[in-house]
């Protein structure tokens, strides 16, 4: 049975009204979205910045995804179900979840008081972590659990992760680990003593990066997950005869035999992350918090590409 009738009542919205850049952002009073079949209303307690985000904003996704203006951007969330449409028998009002809020076109984000959600994309929020980590957990962590997972990456197999200290790769370590993996993972000197910490065996970036992976597996790795991008010559140097590549960055791996991968919303999934989470398998870094009315600052030093851990923007 749903729970409250909001017609009538506003919240407040960071939106955008046209395609462009931070200045478009603007902090505004909009409807609270009504609650269909198979969906809650989550009230916001943190929503992270994705790189998708700013990129959505600036019109990259047009000729994918339908838009309505004025957009409330933000696909990550977690939060407190404030309301249950019908048809929702797994979920009641006061339960703390998470989710990947991605819809069918881009108009009702997460950078707001409060989100609708599909139900399918929502899970538990993990006990063991904050606010702030379990809003950063959604996008990334499911980028990187689908893509080891699609890939079959099974226990004893070595896997290759480019950009292994990025916010997907540093998901993608523990990920694999918890798999049984071992992990190589590529990423700057700088970050190579934190790759240790999270399992990895950190290798730096540049020439010779081949004979440095072929050095640690001689007979190759069974499993390379991309995400960065142009890198498919290293790749196609280093796998196994048999091995198998995905990349969220270059969809020119379909032509070397490999994935081409799109991060999916699944509840299932998530609800994995989460259990990995409470069996401290899994963490989340969390580089800063920025009220609502900050996001355009939270965008920018998203857009900078030199913040290590996720940003999160808390109403």
């Amino acid at each position: 049975m749903p729970h409250g009738d909001f017609d009538g009542e506003t919240m407040q919205a960071m939106t955008y009204d046209r395609f462009g850049g931070t200045e478009v952002l603007a902090a505004t009073r909009q409807p609270r979205p009504k609650v269909g079949p198979g969906e809650v209303l989550v009230r916001v307690r943190g929503a992270a910045v994705n790189p998708v985000d700013w990129k959505i904003m600036a019109g990259g996704l047009k000729d994918l995804m339908d838009t309505v203006f004025p957009v409330v951007p933000g696909w990550d969330v977690a939060g407190v179900v404030e309301a249950t449409g019908i048809d929702v028998p797994e979920f009641s009002r006061g339960d703390e979840v998470i989710a990947y809020a991605r819809k069918d076109y881009v108009h009702g984000g997460t950078f707001a008081e409060y989100v609708t959600v599909p139900v399918r994309c929502l899970a538990r929020r993990p006990s063991a972590f904050s606010w702030e980590q379990a809003a950063g957990l959604p996008l990334a962590g499911l980028t990187a659990y689908q893509t080891l997972t699609r890939l079959g990456t099974r226990e004893g197999e070595t896997v290759l992760i480019h950009n292994a200290a990025g916010g997907v790769g540093s998901l993608g370590v523990q990920i694999a680990r918890s798999l049984g993996a071992r992990v190589i993972g590529t990423a700057s000197p700088a970050n190579h003593d934190r790759l240790r910490a999270l399992g990895a065996e950190p290798v730096s970036y540049g020439e010779g990066l081949v004979e440095r992976v072929r050095g640690l597996a001689p007979n190759g790795v069974e499993v390379v997950a991309d995400f960065v991008g142009g890198v498919l010559d290293t790749t196609s140097a280093v796998l196994a005869e048999g091995g198998r590549h995905a990349s969220i960055a270059d969809d020119t791996v379909t032509r070397a035999g490999g994935q081409w991968m799109w991060v999916r919303p699944d509840g299932n999934d998530l609800g994995a992350l989460a259990d990995l989470a409470d069996a401290g398998k899994l963490t989340v870094r969390v580089a800063e918090t920025f009220p609502l009315t900050r996001l355009a600052d939270a965008f920018e030093l998203s857009q900078a590409g030199h913040v290590h851990g996720k940003v999160v923007v808390t109403p």
